[in-house]
C-alpha cells in the first residue's frame, strides 16, 4: 500500500513539473510574439502620406527610383536621391550633363518609357499629360510652377523625399550667401542701378520679371537689385513679355543680362538700335548661356550665383 502511494505521489509531481515547463515555454513564446508584433509598418518606414497640392499621396519614405517630368531634376539630384528618368529639357541641360549621363530620357507621351524604368516615385508639373496613367505606374506628385517661392520649392521637394532638414540647411545657407553678394554688387554699381534680364531664343526676344528663372529670382528677390519701370509694367505680373527689336531699348536698364541660346537669331546685336543702348555703349552687357538657364534648382542656382558674382564684381 505504501509502495502504491509513493508511486502516485511521484507521478503527480511529474505532471506538475511538466505543466510548469509548458507554461514557461508558452510565456517565452508569448514574449517573442509580442516583440515581433511591435514592428509596425510605421516603424519600418516603408511609406508615408505626403500632402501635395492635389491631396494626400502615399509615397515611399526612401525613394530609390525617381522619374522627374519637370524642371525639378536638380532638386532631386542635390538631395542625393537616385534619378532613373528625366524629361527632354533636363536631359539636354548642360548643367546636369555629368549627373544624367546614364539616366534615361522619358516623356509623359510615351508611357512605356516610364513603365520600363519601374519607378517608385514620379515628380511632374501640374500641367503634365496622362496624369491618371502615370499615377497607375507609381505614386505621382505634381507641383504648379511659381506657386511657391523658388527656395521654398526646394524645401517642399525635400519634404517629399524625406530630406527636409538637408533642403532647409541648403536654402538658409544659399539665401545668406546670395544676400551678402547682392550687397557687394549694390555697393559696386549703386543702390539705384537697374538691371534687365532679356533672352534671345529662336527668332524672339523676351524680357523677364522676378520669378521666371534665368537668374531673375536671385537678382531681384534675394539680391534686391532694381528692375526698370517698363519691365515692372509689362513683365512683373506675367513673368515674361515678348519684345520686338524696335522697343528693346525701352526695357534695358543700366545693366543688361543677356541670355542667349546657341541657335538664337542674334542679328539684333548688329543693329544701331541695340548698339546705341547706354548699357551696351558702357560695356554693361553680361552674356549668359541660355541652355540650362530656365531652371531654378539648387545646382543651377549655385552656378548662377557664382556667375553673377564674377560678372558684376570682377569687371
Amino acid at each position: 500500500m505504501k509502495k502504491l502511494l509513493s508511486i502516485f505521489i511521484l507521478f503527480t509531481a511529474l505532471i506538475l513539473f511538466a505543466g510548469c515547463n509548458t507554461n514557461e515555454e508558452q510565456a517565452e513564446d508569448s514574449n517573442t510574439n509580442d516583440q515581433t508584433d511591435t514592428s509596425t509598418p510605421e516603424e519600418t518606414n516603408e511609406t508615408f502620406l505626403y500632402e501635395s497640392e492635389t491631396g494626400s499621396v502615399e509615397v515611399p519614405t526612401n525613394p530609390e527610383r525617381v522619374v522627374v517630368l519637370s524642371g525639378y531634376t536638380g532638386d532631386v539630384l542635390k538631395l542625393g536621391v537616385n534619378v532613373v528618368g528625366v524629361d527632354t529639357w533636363s536631359k539636354s541641360n548642360p548643367t546636369f550633363e555629368e549627373e544624367l549621363q546614364d539616366v534615361a530620357e522619358v516623356s509623359e507621351d510615351n508611357l512605356e518609357s516610364v513603365i520600363s524604368l519601374n519607378p517608385d516615385l514620379i515628380i511632374a508639373l501640374s500641367t503634365v499629360k496622362n496624369l491618371d496613367q502615370l499615377t497607375d505606374i507609381a505614386p505621382t506628385v505634381t507641383y504648379t510652377w511659381g506657386k511657391l517661392n523658388y527656395l521654398d520649392q526646394h524645401i517642399e521637394i525635400g519634404k517629399l523625399l524625406n530630406k527636409e532638414e538637408e533642403a532647409t540647411t541648403w536654402v538658409e545657407d544659399f539665401r545668406s550667401r546670395a544676400t551678402a553678394i547682392g550687397e557687394e554688387i549694390k555697393a559696386e554699381i549703386g543702390e539705384d542701378t537697374t538691371v534687365s534680364v532679356i533672352e534671345a531664343f529662336g527668332k524672339d526676344l523676351y524680357v523677364y520679371g522676378n520669378n521666371w528663372a534665368r537668374g531673375t529670382e536671385i537678382l531681384y528677390q534675394t539680391m534686391d537689385l532694381k528692375m526698370p519701370e517698363k519691365v515692372k509694367e509689362d513683365a512683373l505680373e506675367s513673368g515674361y513679355f515678348t519684345l520686338s527689336q524696335e522697343v528693346l531699348p525701352e526695357y534695358v536698364g543700366d545693366y543688361l543680362v543677356l541670355s542667349k541660346y546657341q541657335e538664337a537669331d542674334t542679328a539684333f546685336e548688329q543693329t544701331d538700335t541695340f548698339k546705341n543702348i547706354p548699357a551696351v555703349q558702357n560695356g554693361n552687357v553680361i552674356e549668359m548661356q541660355g541652355e540650362g538657364a530656365s531652371f531654378t534648382d539648387p545646382i543651377t542656382l549655385e552656378k548662377q550665383l557664382a556667375f553673377f558674382k564674377e560678372a558684376f564684381l570682377t569687371k
